[in-house]
């Protein structure tokens, strides 16, 4: 299968987006600023372009099987390399803490990974009795809240870096702390609440269109 026709460019994007993970990770751990500024950008174009390969396919019926086994691993690398480096990060002895959370929690992550690797195996029992369960919206949401946290706390490490070797001060200073702080703390326990709700939903989807074929 070639990934330069037309048909095929939302597999040629979601490529590109396994290919980007590495790279956001290990920008990521790096303490320079400008590296992790960096780390910031892949995961913007990362994130748009999982918008933007899920539009093309919609839009004009570009959807393959190739699409439907790749997408959502792609999907689940981002978090791979971007919870678990701030697990690490956030643990260091000289981390500066996260707002309101000091560090993440490992039960977040555990949250985080117990629903995706809990609704594969799903997927894969209702896929065995020919039922689809397409994700909805709550899935949506909860993507959505997570990728603004992730982005938020990428960039939270790279300012901090920044701070750090220009030695930052000052009350404009602070005050960005505070505002961006806030988004940091708020989007993690939204995307927490997320997650366990867009779990409950899809296990009551579930259940209600496997006992339909039963």
């Amino acid at each position: 299968m070639s990934l330069f026709r037309r048909s095929t460019l939302p597999n040629a994007i979601t490529v590109g987006r396994i290919v980007l993970a590495p790279a956001i990770l290990l920008l990521l751990l790096d303490e320079d600023a400008g590296t992790r500024l960096l780390s910031f950008g892949l995961f913007l174009v990362a994130a748009a372009s999982d918008l933007w390969d899920g539009y093309l396919a919609r839009k004009h019926g570009w959807i393959s099987d190739f699409g439907k086994l790749v997408d959502p691993i792609a999907d689940k690398l981002l978090l791979v390399v971007t919870f678990v480096p701030f697990y690490l990060l956030s643990h260091r002895a000289d981390a500066q803490p996260l707002p309101l959370w000091r560090t993440l929690p490992l039960w977040v992550l555990l949250v985080v990974f117990g629903r995706e690797l809990l609704i594969t195996l799903l997927r894969a029992l209702a896929a065995r009795r020919g039922v689809v369960i397409p994700a909805g919206r709550a899935g949506k949401y909860k993507a959505l809240t997570q990728n603004i946290f992730i982005g938020t706390t990428i960039l939270w490490y790279a300012l901090e870096s920044a701070a750090r070797e220009g030695s930052w001060t000052g009350r404009l200073w602070q005050a960005w702390q505070v505002f961006h702080g806030t988004v940091l703390a708020v989007t993690l326990l939204a995307a927490v609440a997320l997650t366990v709700y867009s779990l409950g939903v899809y296990l009551w989807g579930w259940r209600s269109l496997v006992k339909q074929v039963a």
